[in-house]
């Protein structure tokens, strides 16, 4: 081997080094490309889908790869955002028809959120496949919820293909209280709980969350060679609002700001990366929110300019209360109502607590401080449920 050739060989191996650090993503196999885990159990069967546009293996859509494999895919289910995720938060999402495939499409999100038996009367098994961002407010665990207690009731199996959380590596914030159940809350976890839905699935049939817990045939496909604290990107969107793996990890903590009168950023091209206000001026940062149809269509504020933060450069990870304590001290000094929607504040965070603590000055170490023994009681409990490191 000559000079020139040897150097050729070490700028390959540093190339490649360069793009398969340790600890990172690149070996992660998500179950759905894990096919001989779980086509052979779909064969013969009636299969509804509860899919999005995350459902993928590889660059085909998980429905198009089974239809292509002889699977009988009789609909769709359609969470928050719908089947191809190009609808904005909180939209009404109504039945249809696939124009590329011909299947139905049934709302799952809206007046409908549980499958009535007469939509799985033509149902064998329903496979759930759908990224998550790991913080208890992402709807798409709340529609799982409902989907596993249908599946329960009305005999049929239940199979996940498991994802990587993005946001893995945190177990923080309030334990959900109860008496604030609603569909942005509506398990005993925290805020951040540091589960799979693979897992979560496994625990809320475990800890018979679900009506008739004991009758759910439950099938979880893990993720291969996967750690919770490895960093993974996420190929797909998983919402409108969440773009890029930037704006997945500053989102649990700026989705609190949901109830207040402070933007992030729905309705810019950076949404849940910057913060800010007409009024009262958080930072030298401007924006000014736009209607924009798929994804913001009546955005708060929108066509004001707004002064704040631009966050897209932040190294802030898992959940922060220090902007939100901030924005409020900020408020309440010019006299400018912060929490617009303090019942919402309330649902989100899981508990009254944490609102009332921020409205009684304490810091950010005081309201962490009062969730620890919740937190460590909640890791003992789903510990018998994990499937990863």
């Amino acid at each position: 081997m000559n000079l020139w050739q040897r150097l050729t060989l070490i700028i390959c191996l540093l190339s490649l080094s360069a793009f398969a650090l340790p600890g990172k993503a690149q070996a992660t196999t998500v179950a759905a490309e894990q096919a001989s885990k779980y086509l052979p159990s779909l064969r013969g069967q009636r299969v509804a889908l509860v899919v999005n546009q995350t459902s993928r293996v590889g660059e085909q859509h998980l429905v198009d790869y089974l239809l292509a494999e002889g699977i009988e895919v009789v609909k769709v289910l359609a969470p928050e955002h719908g089947f191809r995720g190009d609808a904005g938060a909180g939209e009404t999402i109504t039945d249809a028809i696939d124009p590329r495939t011909g299947l139905p499409i049934l709302s799952i999100y809206g007046k409908t959120k549980k499958p009535s038996p007469a939509m799985l009367a033509d149902v064998d098994t329903i496979v759930f496949d759908i990224q998550d961002v790991g913080a208890r407010f992402y709807t798409y665990i709340s529609t799982m919820h409902y989907v596993m207690e249908a599946a329960a009731e009305q005999g049929i199996a239940m199979m996940v293909l498991d994802r990587p959380n993005p946001n893995g590596a945190f177990v923080d914030g309030p334990v959900l209280e109860p008496a604030f159940q609603s569909f942005v809350g509506m398990h005993e976890i925290p805020l951040l709980h540091g589960m799979t839905v693979g897992e979560l699935a496994l625990m809320i049939k475990g800890e018979g969350w679900i009506q008739q817990a004991q009758d759910l045939s439950l099938t979880v496909i893990p993720v291969a060679d996967y750690a919770r604290t490895e960093a993974y990107s996420l190929p797909v969107a998983p919402s409108p609002n969440l773009p890029n793996d930037q704006a997945i990890q500053l989102y649990p903590s700026l989705c609190l700001f949901e109830a207040t009168a402070v933007s992030i950023g729905r309705g810019t091209d950076f949404p849940f990366q910057v913060m800010g206000h007409d009024e009262v001026h958080l930072g030298d940062f401007k924006f000014s929110p736009r209607s924009m149809p798929k994804s913001a269509p009546s955005p708060k504020l929108e066509g004001q300019i707004v002064y704040g933060k631009d966050l897209r450069d932040s190294d802030l990870q898992g959940l922060d209360l220090s902007l939100l304590i901030s924005a409020h001290q900020a408020f309440t000094k010019a006299g400018v109502t912060f929490f617009t929607a303090p019942d919402f504040m309330d649902k989100l965070s899981g508990t009254d607590a944490l609102r009332k603590a921020i409205e009684a000055g304490q810091s950010e170490a005081e309201i962490r401080a009062s969730w620890q023994a919740d937190l460590a009681r909640f890791k003992a409990r789903r510990e018998p449920y994990l499937l990863y490191p």
